[in-house]
């Protein structure tokens, strides 16, 4: 998409610089003589001088048009923390003939911090006059010094040179700005129309990407602004907001259409994420298995596959940051067509992996082994509960979305009952439609349970909301009907002076163990529900029987005889009846 000034240019002729990010990137040239001569030729076409970034590959990441004696150049995300040049250099026209650099020019080499700023006098009839370019040097007192290059005709440009000189310019810089921190986290602007608390939340998620949050801005409204989420009148404040506070990240906290996205990166000359892209940078930083980070790049890729096509700063993936980085960032550049032969990839590969969970859930099913999964909003503690009752070794940290791939472990309770606990990823409010979808055979985990353990973290003020949310999430994946033990977690934050808030539940501290007992308790009380305990013979000719009871029930005591074995067995109706089938006989019941 070519940004800037488009009134009165023909439509044809806007096409045309639009083919401009169709060029096969020259790795060898500074500025290749054919766009060059192209850009040249358009730029005198409609009398505006016409600007392009270039990346060192060659590509051709933004073309912008101005006004006959300046262009606005798009802003680049401010690379704050990063001794390093940005990584594009700039190349634009001057149509009145003179190709001599700008104080103006010479500044945006500066802020912006480019490879290099190179002008393209153009004559009237379209032809190139001279061309000069501007490099950075080494920092004084915190801002490099540009220096420029004599004036050259296009087929006497030092082509090789000029390619060495940003390799030296990038050089200069990282040896002589030592007032940067190149770890120095990104400044974050939030932006909301819900409610304080959600903007808490958003805050939250900021911190756990890695970002520092500078402001926040919540105008209430009961629905986006169709153009640009916020009203004008709150757009021009949160502009102003930005700048005042040298923020180089603005966060809205509901998902943004790429209009609205574009809309606000114009207004604040910085980068624009979404609550969307938030969580899945997290995601990104937090998958580890081959099936995580798979669904974490198709979760990237739908999410941005219908914002791919102009994208606001056109140069805001450069140099990383939050909503980039994770598996699926290298596919932004590519084309639509790509893109989706890369999800239809994807979604193949998942596919493989959910029936290879499916065929291993199906095997511990025939083994009969109840199954729990922990659910609850994300940081409610549920990793920590699952370390505490097996040793899992579960990542646990007080961060959103600690865990992200599910983790099974096996459970013996001190009476000998068995069954198997899930850890599952975290729900979150306005949980991305993209995560959902990519993430379907995880969150399926809660929906293909036995039963549910339910973890709500106590000391959240907001924790009714929560509850709320995991309940409706929950109807969303299809087991809001499931047996579902209720646990407070986090009394050694909380204290323990709470109500019944969600029904009768079980109040715990899973970092102390305060609690546990009577977790324990009802975790037991639900593995032995429909259950009854009974005396079975099994012949030694149906000896298939007894290994039927051993997989699929609970043999309590067993003993052999002369003709067979006997066994008091805890199962359920339905297991005595297959087990019946196999040659066992039932012949006693305790009613227990």
């Amino acid at each position: 998409m070519v940004h800037g000034d488009l009134t009165g240019i023909r439509d044809s002729w806007i096409g045309e610089l639009d083919q401009l990010y169709d060029w096969e990137g020259q790795r060898e040239y500074f500025a290749p003589p054919l766009l060059v001569e192209t850009l040249a030729r358009q730029s005198a076409r409609i009398r505006r001088e016409t600007s392009l970034y270039l990346t060192r590959a060659g590509e051709v990441i933004d073309v912008t048009v101005g006004g006959a004696s300046s262009v606005p150049l798009p802003a680049l995300r401010k690379r704050r923390g990063t001794a390093r040049l940005a990584g594009v250099r700039c190349l634009h026209t001057h149509p009145e003939g003179d190709a001599r650099l700008s104080d103006v020019d010479l500044r945006a080499l500066v802020s912006l911090r480019l490879d290099a700023m190179t002008a393209i006098g153009v004559n009237a009839d379209g032809s190139v006059a001279s061309i000069q370019s501007a490099f950075l040097g080494e920092c004084v007192n915190g801002q490099p010094e540009p220096w420029l290059t004599e004036l050259f005709t296009l087929d006497k440009l030092p082509q090789r040179v000029w390619r060495e000189a940003i390799e030296q310019a990038d050089a200069a810089i990282l040896r002589g700005d030592t007032a940067l921190d190149e770890d120095a986290p990104e400044r974050a602007l939030l932006i909301g129309i819900d409610s304080g608390d959600s903007l808490d939340e958003l805050a939250a998620l900021a911190d756990t990407a890695g970002a520092n949050v500078v402001g926040r801005i919540l105008q209430k409204r009961l629905k986006p602004d169709i153009a640009s989420y916020i009203g004008k009148g709150k757009l021009d404040e949160a502009a102003l907001d930005a700048q005042a506070l040298d923020a180089d990240l603005a966060i809205a906290d509901d998902e943004l259409t790429g209009a609205q996205t574009r809309a606000l990166e114009e207004h604040f000359g910085i980068r624009v994420i979404d609550r969307t892209m938030l969580i899945l940078d997290i995601f990104a930083k937090h998958a580890h298995s081959r099936e995580g980070r798979l669904q974490v790049e198709l979760a990237q890729l739908s999410h941005r596959l219908p914002r791919l096509a102009g994208e606001g700063l056109a140069l805001s993936r450069l140099g990383g940051g939050i909503g980039t980085r994770g598996p699926g960032e290298t596919r932004l550049e590519v084309s639509r067509r790509r893109v989706r032969e890369r999800v239809a990839d994807l979604k193949r590969e998942l596919e493989g992996l959910a029936s290879e969970r499916a065929l291993r859930r199906s095997r511990r099913g025939k083994r009969g082994i109840p199954s729990f999964a922990l659910v609850g909003y994300t940081n409610a503690g549920k990793s920590t509960l699952l370390n505490a009752l097996t040793n899992a070794g579960a990542f646990a940290c007080d961060r959103l979305f600690a865990t992200l791939d599910p983790l099974t472990r096996k459970y013996r309770t001190p009476e000998g009952d068995e069954c198997l606990l899930t850890d599952t990823v975290g729900f979150i409010r306005k949980l991305p439609a993209a995560l959902v979808d990519a993430f379907h055979s995880t969150l399926e985990e809660a929906a293909l349970a036995d039963a549910l353990i339910v973890v709500s973290d106590a000391s959240a003020p907001n924790r009714f909301e929560r509850r709320q949310v995991v309940r409706e999430t929950l109807e969303l994946l299809g087991a809001g009907g499931k047996p579902t033990i209720e646990v407070l977690n986090k009394l050694d934050v909380a204290g323990s002076d709470l109500a019944d808030e969600f029904g009768p539940l079980v109040r715990i501290s899973a970092k102390t163990g305060e609690g546990l007992d009577d977790l324990v308790r009802r975790i037991t009380a639900e593995l032995r529900r429909g259950k009854r305990e009974v005396s079975v013979f099994v012949p030694y000719a149906k000896g298939g029987a007894l290994a039927f009871l051993h997989e699929r029930g609970q043999v309590l005591e067993e003993s052999y005889e002369a003709e067979g074995a006997r066994a008091l067995v805890r199962l359920d109706e339905e297991t005595l009846r297959l087990a019946v089938r196999e040659g066992a006989q039932a012949v006693g019941d305790t009613g227990q």
